[in-house]
């Protein structure tokens, strides 16, 4: 296994050109797919991004079939899937997930039918299902830096609408918002997010790099402002981990990745210092005790304190400012 400072050599090499590009692609996808991802996990959007994922093989299999540009292809796919599901979203009479799932396997079955008419199409088609970090050219470097930084200024300066739709859809519809035109650029920016990682992770493993490390992040923070920090830092230091794991074990590249993220996500369950599952235990532990010594306090006591009544206290203003920041 190679050491740290070995991987460092390798990426200065001017003769592998194809890894520092790796892992700048990488790096910056995650991050853009962990601000992104914030809001899919608070809305619940797994699968969204699931359909999304999916119903980019379209665009690419027809971008490949016309030799085009197979990322602007898989962008333009996604987005049309996006807005489609966004439409027939607006109909309450069907659930979102059933729009979304009767879309995803429409996608998916037109991707195979174009797909099949092009003769010799495995070699492609397994890059951009499973990943590949020698097959980015220099342009989708420059393509993945530019829409992630239009991306992450969309998502700061829409970020209070999605708060609000997020926490309560009616009360933002009664207070005058876009709604609907909020989840259909939310969507766009999902589907847009899902193309830029597929370089390097794979159609197939992409949904992880969205939704793995904002839920880890979610496990660790009550706030939606570190939340949306600290997911594309656990992103980002995936991918980094996860490329240096895969160059050194011969590993492939998007799969590490993601069990990289999935092994993080697994610490924050276990350890969290509120909401994971030795925190709780220990409450819960500590709670029994209390009650236990609670019952074992002398009757001289419990009578005394039958007549007095508790009084609730009221947090003062500047208590309850802090809560909700």
């Amino acid at each position: 296994m190679l050491s740290p400072l070995d991987f460092i050599q390798d990426l200065l090499n001017p003769d592998l050109r194809f890894l520092p590009k790796a892992l700048i692609v990488s790096m910056m996808a995650s991050v853009v797919a962990g601000v992104i991802g914030s809001y899919v996990v608070l809305r619940g959007m797994a699968f969204i991004g699931d359909a999304v994922a999916h119903a980019v093989f379209p665009g690419l299999a027809v971008a490949f079939v016309i030799q085009g540009n197979l990322v602007l292809g898989g962008a333009v796919a996604g987005v049309a899937t996006a807005i489609l599901v966004a439409v027939f979203s607006q109909n309450r009479r069907l659930k979102e997930d059933s729009i979304i799932g009767v879309f995803f396997v429409a996608a998916f079955a037109l991707g195979i039918v174009i797909i099949s008419r092009a003769p010799g199409y495995a070699g492609s088609l397994q890059q951009f299902l499973f990943g590949s970090i020698t097959g980015i050219p220099d342009e989708d470097v420059i393509t993945v830096a530019v829409t992630g930084a239009i991306l992450l200024l969309a998502a700061f300066l829409l970020h209070k609408e999605f708060v609000a739709v997020t926490l309560d859809r009616e009360m933002a519809r009664s207070t005058g918002l876009p709604v609907f035109a909020l989840d259909l650029v939310l969507y766009v920016m999902v589907a847009i997010a899902i193309v830029i990682s597929i370089q390097t992770i794979g159609n197939i493993l992409v949904l992880a790099l969205l939704i793995t490390p904002a839920a880890a992040a979610r496990l660790l923070t009550d706030r939606l402002g570190l939340m949306m920090l600290v997911a594309p830092i656990i992103g980002a230091g995936s991918a980094l981990v996860g490329l240096y794991l895969s160059w050194s074990l011969d590993l492939p590249a998007g799969g590490t990745i993601v069990l990289v993220a999935t092994v993080v996500f697994l610490a924050a369950w276990l350890l969290a210092p509120r909401h994971g599952l030795i925190a709780k235990y220990l409450r819960r532990r500590n709670r029994s005790e209390d009650e236990g010594e609670g019952e074992g306090n002398g009757e001289g006591d419990a009578d005394g304190e039958a007549g007095r009544e508790a009084v609730p206290q009221r947090p003062s203003v500047a208590a309850r400012i802090g809560g909700a920041s």
